[in-house]
Formats: structure tokens, C-alpha cells, sequence
């Protein structure tokens, strides 16, 4: 006989999912209703649009919800990158919680000697990042520069897959001091990112583990939702509470975005829990490969940056491509 399907509002379901989202939404409505900010819709309802399709592809992939919203703010919009960033932050402290909320509630499998070293390295990067080094990047520059690592990364990530058809693990291995700190340096280095655009920490770890330890995609992709919902709050926190520099602006998209991305994460992280690890490997090709473009064709870049996307771009393929060979041995033939 075949065992009986678990009821899908469990206790503890109705407790990490259903409650919060319940809340979530009285809240805002209540707030929207008593401040007469339901107008807002109709000068920034194309975030909310955006957001539908931005807080699904936070679920369910690395990249993280400001992978879509900050591209479209700065490029397509033409809005203030700062502001674009803040409001990632903000966005994602929300619907990236609730996806990680999903993944608890429904224990999807994570990689937790993952989470937690590439954690406590997230919350010096992204402060440091705030204070030290984001007010000083240039947009044209910082954008063009991300876009072209992590197009690297999409290569390399496609050559093992595709290519030399490397299996993938589901559990890291035990960990040197060595290997503890290198991935601590990771978090600091993604948080930094994180600072600057309002998400990076995701796909930095994802990267490493992925491609240094071969860490399957559909165990690295819940673990980097929850490490991108972490370092968004902390993010949210600190430009809204300790800097103050969260712009009326930014608070008017997080506002009208708020009610599709309680939504839209837990669904990303629903999908991506049932297809295998090539479908969530393939969707972020193509993400990666959408950003890239979208960046040449918005900014139109310069001879001198092209150039310096080209040295970018060159640098990371001989970085990741170098970065399997000092993992653990893997087999070949992959497991789909």
C-alpha cells in the first residue's frame, strides 16, 4: 500500500507560511488604507508587475529578486541606483523571508555548514560594503563589471554540466579550518556585492560551492534563498534605521510590491523543489544571459568599458573554470 500523502496545511505550515503571510498582508492593508496610498499603484504599478515575475525568480534560483528589480530600476527606468538598490533590499528582506519561511515549513533540503559559515561572513561584507565602498562605485561601471563576472560563471557552470557531465553532491564535505574560512571569505566578499547592488551574496556562495564542491543546484539554490533573505534584512535595517537614507521613492515601490512577493517566493521555491537540478541550472543560464544582454543594450557601454567587462569577464573564466580542480573529486556522467 502506498503511504498516505502528507495534508499540506500542517500546524507547522499554517504556522511558518500561511500566519506570517496573513499578517503581512493585514498589516499592509491597513496601512495602505489609513495613509491613502492606494493611488500609489497607478504611478508605480509597473514594479508591482516587475515584482510578480522578480519574487518567483527569488524562490527559485540564486540570483535573488534583486537580480530582476535592480536591472530594471537602473537600466530600463533610468531610476537612481541607490534607490534601486534600497528598494532591493527592502523587497527582498520581505519575500525572500517568506520563501525561506517555505523551505523551513516544508523541509526542503539546505546545506546548513554552507549557510552558516557564508552567513557570519554576509554581515561584515554587507556593513562594511555600506559604509566603505558602495558610495563610491560607478553605476555604468559597477553594472557592467557584475554582469560580465557572472556571465563567466554561467560558462563555467554550463561546461560541467553539459560538457564534462560532473555528478553533484548533496552535502558538503567535512571542512578543514582552512576551507571554514575560505568560505567565510566568500560571505564577506558577497555581502559586499550585496551593499553595492542589493544582491550578490546568493549567487557569490551559490558559485563557490557549486562549482568548487559540486554541491547540487537543488540543494545550493533553498540555501542561498535563505542566506539572501539574512543579508536583505540586515541591508533593510541599515539603510532604513541606521543610515535613514531610504528614499520616499524606494518606499513607495516596496509598498505596492509587498502584496505579490509573499506570494511569489514561496511559489519559486514550491517549483524549483520539484524539478531536477538542470531545469534550476538552465533557468539560471538564462537569467545570466538576459542580464548581460539587457546591460550592453541599456547602457551601451564605451570602447574603455568594454574593455575593463572584457578584463572582468576574463578574469572569472579563468577563476571558475580553475576552481573545480581544487574541490573534491567528482564523477563523471552527472545525475540529472
Amino acid at each position: 500500500m502506498l503511504p498516505r500523502p502528507r495534508p499540506p496545511w500542517t500546524p507547522r505550515y499554517v504556522l511558518l507560511v500561511a500566519l506570517p503571510i496573513a499578517v503581512t498582508l493585514l498589516v499592509w492593508t491597513v496601512f495602505m488604507t489609513t495613509t491613502d496610498r492606494w493611488g500609489l499603484f497607478w504611478t508605480y504599478g509597473f514594479m508591482t508587475i516587475t515584482m510578480v515575475f522578480g519574487s518567483i525568480v527569488a524562490g527559485a534560483s540564486s540570483e535573488g529578486g534583486g537580480a530582476v528589480a535592480y536591472p530594471v530600476m537602473t537600466l530600463l527606468f533610468e531610476i537612481d541606483p541607490s534607490v534601486a538598490r534600497n528598494f532591493s533590499l527592502a523587497i527582498q528582506s520581505v519575500g525572500m523571508t517568506a520563501a525561506s519561511l517555505y523551505i523551513v515549513a516544508k523541509r526542503i533540503r539546505i546545506e546548513t555548514t554552507y549557510l552558516w559559515l557564508v552567513a557570519a561572513g554576509g554581515v561584515p561584507g554587507m556593513i562594511g560594503g555600506t559604509y566603505l565602498v558602495a558610495p563610491y562605485v560607478p553605476p555604468a561601471y559597477a553594472k557592467m563589471m557584475f554582469v560580465s563576472f557572472w556571465l563567466s560563471y554561467g560558462l563555467a557552470l554550463y561546461t560541467i554540466n553539459h560538457v564534462e557531465e560532473q555528478d553533484a553532491t548533496s552535502t558538503l564535505p567535512a571542512l578543514s579550518i582552512g576551507q571554514k574560512a575560505e568560505m567565510i571569505g566568500v560571505g564577506v566578499f558577497g555581502g559586499l556585492l550585496s551593499a553595492i547592488f542589493g544582491n550578490g551574496i546568493d549567487i557569490c556562495s551559490f558559485a563557490f560551492v557549486t562549482l568548487k564542491y559540486r554541491l547540487s543546484e537543488k540543494v545550493a539554490t533553498p540555501t542561498s534563498v535563505i542566506l539572501m533573505a539574512s543579508n536583505a534584512v540586515l541591508g533593510f535595517v541599515l539603510h532604513g534605521a541606521v543610515l535613514q537614507d531610504m528614499t520616499l521613492e524606494a518606499y513607495n515601490f516596496w509598498w505596492v510590491s509587498i502584496p505579490v512577493v509573499v506570494f511569489g517566493a514561496p511559489l519559486g521555491a514550491y517549483v524549483v523543489s520539484l524539478v531536477p537540478r538542470l531545469y534550476i541550472a538552465t533557468l539560471l543560464y538564462t537569467i545570466i544571459g538576459v542580464q548581460f544582454v539587457t546591460a550592453l543594450w541599456i547602457i551601451q557601454p564605451s570602447w574603455m568599458l568594454l574593455g575593463v567587462s572584457a578584463a572582468v569577464f576574463t578574469l572569472g573564466m579563468g577563476l571558475f573554470f580553475q576552481l573545480p580542480k581544487y574541490g573534491p573529486a567528482v564523477a563523471s556522467g552527472g545525475r540529472r
